[in-house]
């Protein structure tokens, strides 16, 4: 057994885990691991892949050696993952003083467990003071050109950063961009810098993007979701990117146990690749999963939850007619069922004319659940227009996708 190898089953022991497999292998998931998967249907022709494209290890501020993000990744169904050690900011650096900042990309690929299926994707955090902030970079093929100190501070953790950010941001950025990098805004409401929790477009990244160096940018990052950025992100041509940032362990932050998930990006990509990713991410076909809200342009998220909603069973019900022993009457009340295939409890509003019997107009279709629906069109027509907002899928800031649904109806006697 290779040291990685024996490393890796250390890491999951130590986590309390057995080796997990791909989203892709379900049915050989430990029982116990369903629950935690993260599973949305492949959506507009693309397949839909599950990435978390902001993450730390020990080889930057995080807690945690590389093998154990990869675990976690798998364990929860994750397509890929990208670990984002800072640059510049290196607090573990009297420890762990390593000059390569490829180190953490490399010891992630090396932990993979053979014939499990995890696309490790190369990147970097540029972290500077504002107005630049931070930014991710990531399909890299090599962070230290993103890096730069003339002198050599020690291991002070504080001079080190402090020299290191003498080089002008947008210099790194560059250096990202010479190397096809997909680069996008951390964090933009992070109130350790900016004290009102308000995301507002700089001059600094409004540069990047006049000069095609910034693609997209976090409105969902840990725990917290920025309609702020998420304007920012639709008036700017941004792509929507909504991540965990994590620095402890997952479990710890997000505890399966209670239901929890990490946020993540939903890229619809041609294919399962790290090359199928990049494009889709620079064409900007991602949805953001925060909580139990789906964040993304309606031309990706529509067919997003068109491929997980479906109408069954949808007929007029019959009863006994009292009258004619044997015979039934038709009625002109429509029983359907409505189905969820995706982690999302998907939340309706009622858009169109017709009463509920069971329900008002709000309701909920449980994850890779369903839902019983009595409608009353007030009389028998050949077909129903179900129009519904899904109060929980926002293709704007405060504006919910909405869709309709025509169900055909055999109209009997």
């Amino acid at each position: 057994m290779s040291i990685n190898r024996f490393a890796w089953l250390l890491a999951t022991m130590a986590l309390g885990l057995t080796p997990a497999l791909s989203a892709h292998d379900k049915v050989r998931q430990p029982p116990e691991n369903e629950a935690r998967l993260i599973r949305f249907p492949d959506a507009g022709g693309y397949q839909t892949l599950v990435a978390d494209l902001h993450t730390h290890s020990v080889f930057s501020d995080g807690h945690v050696w590389p093998s154990i993000r990869v675990s976690e990744a798998l364990r929860d169904g994750l397509d890929a993952l990208a670990i984002t050690e800072h640059l510049e900011w290196q607090p573990h650096r009297a420890d762990l003083p390593h000059p390569d900042r490829n180190r953490a990309f490399e010891e992630a690929v090396a932990a993979l467990p053979d014939g499990l299926e995890l696309i490790v994707i190369a990147g970097s955090e540029i972290t500077r003071e504002e107005p630049a902030g931070h930014m991710n970079a990531v399909f890299l093929s090599d962070a230290n050109a993103l890096l730069k100190v003339d002198s050599d501070p020690g291991t002070d953790r504080i001079d080190y950063y402090r020299a290191a950010n003498e080089w002008p941001p947008e210099e790194a950025v560059r250096a990202a961009n010479e190397q096809g990098a997909f680069v996008f805004w951390n964090h933009p409401f992070w109130t350790a810098t900016r004290p009102t929790g308000v995301s507002r477009m700089t001059d600094f990244h409004a540069a990047l993007i006049e000069a095609g160096h910034l693609h997209g940018i976090e409105i969902a990052n840990g725990a917290t979701y920025s309609e702020h950025a998420h304007r920012l992100a639709m008036d700017h041509e941004l792509a929507l990117i909504g991540v965990s940032d994590i620095h402890d362990l997952v479990d710890w932050d997000y505890p399966p146990a209670l239901g929890a998930h990490r946020p993540v990006t939903l890229v619809f990509a041609e294919e399962r690749s790290a090359a199928g990713i990049r494009d889709a991410l620079f064409a900007q076909r991602t949805v953001v999963w925060f909580k139990n809200l789906l964040v993304g342009r309606e031309a990706v998220l529509k067919p997003l939850l068109q491929a997980a909603l479906d109408v069954k069973d949808a007929a007029y019900r019959r009863i006994p007619d009292i009258r004619n022993p044997g015979q039934e009457i038709e009625l002109a009340i429509v029983d359907l069922t409505l189905t969820n295939n995706s982690d999302a409890d998907v939340r309706l509003r009622n858009r169109s004319p017709y009463t509920f019997t069971q329900h008002a107009d709000e309701m909920t279709i449980p994850a890779h659940g369903s839902l019983r629906l009595t409608v009353r069109p007030g009389e028998k027509v050949p077909q129903i227009n179900l129009d519904f907002e899904i109060t929980n899928a926002l293709v704007a800031p405060k504006t919910p996708l909405r869709m309709q649904h025509l169900v055909e109806l055999e109209v009997g006697g």
